[in-house]
């Protein structure tokens, strides 16, 4: 069975690269997949030598996001639903609270989970093919997690409510102007770049980077420990939506066929 979740390293430089493996579905994100990026985060504070982690996709995309199958089991399976949920809930803290600084590199789509992923990272680089777009609302579901407690930081209020609410794409070059990535690089040039940033964060001394890094990232954890749970409450709620329900059933007739 291929694993859902690829880790090398750490090397000299203290670099990890961790990568989302199933690109047959542009890593959308099953539940063995799911729990594997939520619980990798205290593995990975284990690994000695560690100074920094790349977070990236294989194959042609970053995440797809949340697997249309996926989501369909969740609106019948209330005990897989809140699981989903209390994973979901786990993997924004780990990532927030994790020590090392992560660098995510955006080598395609990234939707959904995929925004969340690369919004809760501390530098973005984008491939200028690569795009985000978070159609929770769109879709019929709460925005629960990711860009909806990191966007209007890093972005301001309006375009974080034009791109969260009406679930557009928003383009590499978009999301580099707004705040959200910190480079845009030419295609299948992200891991590269993402890993020269890894190693200069890692290479800083370990005191000053941790404590400025811990402050820069107060105003994060305060909105996570405000919001979260009843955002995620809420978005539980949005599977048992008509509408929501509706639209679930057209993404997997379109996905099979």
């Amino acid at each position: 069975m291929t694993e859902p979740l690829l880790i090398e390293g750490p090397g000299d430089d203290g670099v990890v690269l961790v990568t989302l493996n199933r690109p047959e579905t542009y890593n959308a994100s099953n539940h063995e997949l799911h729990k594997a990026i939520t619980d990798v985060w205290p593995e990975l504070e284990k690994l000695s030598g560690i100074r920094s982690v790349v977070l990236t996709g294989a194959g042609a995309a970053f995440s797809a996001g949340g697997d249309f199958t996926l989501l369909d089991n969740m609106v019948r399976d209330l005990e897989l639903r809140a699981t989903l949920m209390t994973e979901g809930a786990d993997l924004v803290r780990r990532m927030v609270h994790f020590p090392h600084p992560i660098v995510a590199a955006v080598n395609g789509p990234a939707v959904g989970l995929g925004c969340s992923l690369a919004s809760l990272s501390d530098l973005v680089v984008m491939e200028e093919q690569s795009y985000f777009m978070d159609p929770h609302v769109s879709l019929g579901l709460v925005a629960g997690d990711g860009g909806v407690v990191t966007w209007p930081l890093n972005m301001g209020l309006q375009r974080c409510k034009e791109f969260l609410l009406l679930g557009g794409k928003m383009t590499a070059q978009q999301a580099f102007d707004y705040g959200l990535a910190n480079r845009v690089v030419a295609k299948g040039e992200s891991v590269a770049e993402a890993r020269s940033l890894a190693q200069r964060l890692g290479d800083l001394p370990p005191q000053s980077l941790r404590e400025t890094r811990r402050v820069l990232n107060q105003p994060l954890v305060d909105r996570v420990e405000s919001a979260l749970a009843d955002l995620l409450a809420e978005e539980t709620k949005s599977f048992d939506e008509e509408r929501f329900q509706a639209n679930l059933a057209k993404g997997l007739a379109r996905s099979k066929g």
